[in-house]
C-alpha cells in the first residue's frame, strides 16, 4: 500500500490523521530562533537533558536519564516511589482579564464558568462550532476578574483574540511572563510542606494558592499529568527568576531524593489522561474520547459548539453515533513498549486483515506488567473484551512482521492517587463518557 494514503477509513474526517509517515526520520532536526527555549531551558539541559519535542513552539524536554541507564523507564521509578520535577513551561498561560472575563471564559468552554470560585483550577475544554476540540487546558482562576488558560499544544490565543474580535467583551487576552514547572510523586507534598509551610499540605485537588518559591511570587494548583499526588507551580515574571525558584525546588527536594525527569506518558496513560494531538484534535467530538462530561446538559448560557454538541448528544442518545472511531483502552501483547512510539500503529480485527483504527498513545505499565495504550477504534467494536490485532515495530512486536493480541479493557488502566473528575464520576456509578 502507498505509505502516503491512510489505510484506516476516515471519510468523517476532513483532513485524515496520517498514519504512515511520522516514524524514525534520519533528517536533522534544525534549531532555530523560530521556536522558543523557556526559562528552564538552560536547567533542564544542566540536569542531564539530552532530546526534546516542539510543543506549543518551544523546546520541551523529553528525556533525562541516558537510555543505556533505563531511559523513560527509569525515570518512571522516581515519580512512583519518590518526587520529580519537570520543566513544563510549554504550557503557555493566556490571561483573560477584565470585568467581563468571567462571561467570556464561560462563551468559551463547555463547561459552567460561573460555578468556578476563586483561587480554583478545573480542567476544561474549548470546542468550535463543529464540536471539535480545540484545546483541552487547565483553567485557573486567580481573581474574581481574571482567569489563566493553561494550555494543551494549540496556539490558543489567537483564537481566543479572533473571538473578541467580533464579541467584544470587555477583556484583554494575552500570554502572560509565567512559566509553570510539576513537582509530581508521592512525596511532592512535603516538597511543596518545605517550600511554602503546612497550608500547602491541605491545599485540596485543584485548589490554588499565592506563595513564593525562592523568594519570588508564584501560584501554587494540586495538578498534574500523572494521577499522583502532584503540584505545579506557576513561576510570575518568570523570565526574571527562574533560576531562584527551580534551584530553590531543587534543595527542598534533596531529603526526598527529587529527581529532574520528562513528563511521564506511561504514568499518564495508566490514569487515562490524554494528550491533545495525540488521543484527540480540532476535528475530535469529546464523546469520542470520554469527555461527554465535560459537555453539561444543564448549561443555559450559550458556548461555542453548543448548538452541534447537543445535536451530537442526541443522535447518541437515540443509538446513532455521529462518528467512526471511539477511543478505549487496550491491554496488548509484544515485548514492553519503553519508549515513545513515533508513528500511529494501526489495528485490525484479525491477524492478516484490513487495519479498522489505530493506536494513539502505547507503553509498558510496570504496575500490570503489560503494554497498555490508547486507541482509536470502530464505534461498534468498542465494548469492553472486544478483541483487536496491532501491528507493532519489529523491535516490540513477538514475532517480527506479526501483529500481537489485544484486548479493550477499562480506563484508566489503574487507580489514580489523585483521581481526575472523570474517575470520581464514575466511582459514583454516573457515565463521564457521556
Amino acid at each position: 500500500m502507498d505509505n502516503n494514503v491512510p489505510s484506516v477509513d476516515q471519510t468523517d474526517r476532513a483532513v485524515p490523521i496520517n498514519l504512515r509517515q511520522s516514524g524514525p526520520t534520519p533528517v536533522e532536526m534544525l534549531i532555530d530562533t523560530r521556536v522558543r527555549k523557556s526559562p528552564y531551558w538552560e536547567l533542564s539541559v544542566q540536569q542531564g537533558c539530552w532530546r526534546a519535542s516542539i510543543y506549543n513552539r518551544m523546546y520541551h524536554p523529553r528525556g533525562y536519564i541516558p537510555r543505556e541507564e533505563g531511559g523513560m523507564m527509569a525515570e518512571y521509578q522516581p515519580l512512583v516511589n519518590d518526587v520529580t520535577l519537570w520543566n513544563v513551561a510549554v504550557e503557555r498561560q493566556i490571561q483573560v482579564k477584565g470585568p467581563d472575563a468571567e462571561a467570556f471564559v464561560d462563551y468559551v468552554i463547555t463547561r459552567d464558568a460561573t460555578k468556578i470560585p476563586v483561587m480554583r483550577a478545573r480542567y476544561v475544554i474549548l470546542c468550535n462550532e463543529a464540536g471539535g476540540i480545540l484545546n483541552d487546558p487547565i483553567l485557573l482562576r486567580v481573581a474574581i476578574d481574571e482567569f489563566w488558560f493553561s494550555l494543551s499544544d494549540t496556539d490558543l490565543m489567537l483564537w481566543l483574540q479572533g473571538v473578541n474580535v467580533g464579541k467584544k467583551f470587555d477583556v484583554t487576552i494575552q500570554e502572560i511572563d509565567v512559566a509553570p514547572v510539576q513537582v509530581q510523586g508521592p512525596k511532592s507534598v512535603d516538597v511543596i510542606a518545605d517550600l511554602v509551610g503546612e497550608e500547602g499540605r491541605e491545599l485540596p485537588s485543584y485548589g490554588l494558592m499565592e506563595a513564593q518559591v525562592g523568594g519570588h511570587d508564584v501560584i501554587i494548583s494540586q495538578t498534574g499529568f500523572t494521577g499522583e499526588k502532584g503540584y505545579e507551580i506557576y513561576l510570575k515574571d518568570a523570565t526574571k527568576y527562574a533560576e531562584d525558584m527551580w534551584n530553590a525546588v531543587l534543595e527542598a527536594g534533596q531529603p526526598y531524593n527529587l529527581r529532574v525527569v520528562a513528563p511521564s506518558h506511561h504514568r499518564r496513560i495508566a490514569a487515562g489522561i490524554l494528550s491533545w494531538g495525540q488521543d484527540m484534535d480540532f476535528e475530535t467530538l469529546p464523546f469520542q474520547v470520554n469527555l461527554g462530561y465535560q459537555v453539561p446538559r444543564k448549561k443555559e448560557a450559550d458556548y461555542i459548539g453548543k448548538a452541534r454538541l447537543e445535536e451530537a448528544r442526541a443522535q447518541l442518545d437515540a443509538g446513532n453515533p455521529p462518528y467512526r472511531t471511539q477511543l478505549v483502552g487496550l491491554l496488548l501483547g509484544g515485548k514492553p513498549i519503553t519508549d515513545y512510539a513515533p508513528d500511529f500503529w494501526l489495528v485490525s480485527d484479525s491477524p492478516g486483515s484490513d487495519p479498522v483504527g489505530y493506536v494513539t498513545s502505547p507503553w509498558y505499565s510496570p504496575e500490570l506488567e503489560a503494554n497498555i495504550a490508547m486507541a482509536h477504534v470502530p464505534v461498534d467494536s468498542s465494548a469492553l473484551g472486544t478483541e483487536f490485532w496491532v501491528q507493532l515495530p519489529d523491535e516490540y512486536a513477538d514475532k517480527p512482521g506479526e501483529p500481537v493480541h489485544a484486548e479493550v479493557v477499562e480506563m484508566p488502566f489503574r487507580p489514580s492517587v489523585n483521581p481526575s473528575q472523570r474517575e470520581r464520576l464514575k466511582t459514583r456509578g454516573l457515565d463521564a463518557a457521556v
